[in-house]
């Protein structure tokens, strides 16, 4: 049985911009239905929707007959909880709040095996060696590892140079709303000060060799952010499509309101 190619990974490396999709209604049935649209990725979030890797496996299990890439993003940088999604098959990862090189090195590290890295061998359980059918699965896994380390802290930025200069770190995303945050610009991710601190960093990473990342809605903005040589952009969440089109279809039999927020992917 051979070991899945890390089809994103390889793109990135060739300077072929990915385009996602965030995925957060925590539901197998749902993450077929996006699988089969035509994005590159579908990035399944486990930080801020219900998800943890019992939920996370059935989405994995239903995206795996689509030509689509799936990424997890876990709660937080923790070595054990990435050896679970690792071990259910993930194979791309996005880290929030990594504010150091230190810790960005550390997130890499749990991705790896002995003595490259601490991630605990139990691949007879694993389905990302499909229990040990894999040959080799233990040699070969760590070349399709895949690693986006999220900035979204002001101190992440003044550390950006050095943990985008981490080896192993593949990516570096930038998460609008928590760095407005901490811009003391909550709830306004396209402030211009904040969008000139994304763009100075995807300069940054872009510099180092690295793929530059992030999410937004606006289709302009979007396209900036490519222009500026992001390799990888979310332009939509699946719950935010869902309540605009509801609240739409709803306003004109109703006579609703159809407005929503502009920022409502954050």
């Amino acid at each position: 049985m051979e070991l899945p190619v890390n089809v994103f990974k390889r793109a990135l490396r060739h300077n072929k911009p990915q385009i996602g999709l965030w995925v957060g209604l925590a539901d197998a049935y749902v993450a077929e239905l996006l699988a089969g649209v035509g994005f590159d990725c579908l990035v399944i979030d486990a930080e801020h929707a219900p998800n943890d890797p019992r939920s996370v496996l059935p989405q994995l299990q239903a995206m795996a007959p689509y030509p689509v890439h799936p990424i997890v993003r876990p709660v937080h940088g923790s070595v054990e909880l990435i050896k679970q999604y690792l071990d259910i098959g993930a194979q791309t990862l996005i880290i929030p709040m990594v504010e150091s090189a230190e810790q960005a090195r550390q997130m890499v590290a749990a991705t790896r095996y002995p003595t490259r890295g601490v991630r605990g061998v139990g691949s007879a359980l694993a389905r990302s060696s499909r229990w040990n059918q894999i040959d080799d699965y233990l040699q070969r896994a760590d070349d399709e590892m895949c690693v986006f380390v999220q900035v979204e802290s002001l101190k992440g930025l003044a550390n950006l140079q050095s943990i985008a200069a981490v080896e192993g770190v593949d990516g570096v995303f930038f998460g609008p709303a928590d760095l407005a945050a901490s811009m003391s610009l909550l709830g306004k991710p396209s402030d211009p000060a904040v969008q000139a601190a994304i763009v100075q960093g995807i300069a940054t990473v872009k510099s180092a060799g690295k793929a530059a990342g992030t999410l937004t809605a606006d289709r302009k903005l979007a396209s900036e952010y490519l222009a500026q040589g992001a390799l990888f952009v979310a332009v939509g969440v699946d719950t935010s499509i869902l309540v605009k089109a509801a609240k739409a279809l709803a306003a004109e039999f109703t006579g609703g309101s159809r407005n929503t927020h502009s920022d409502g992917v954050y």
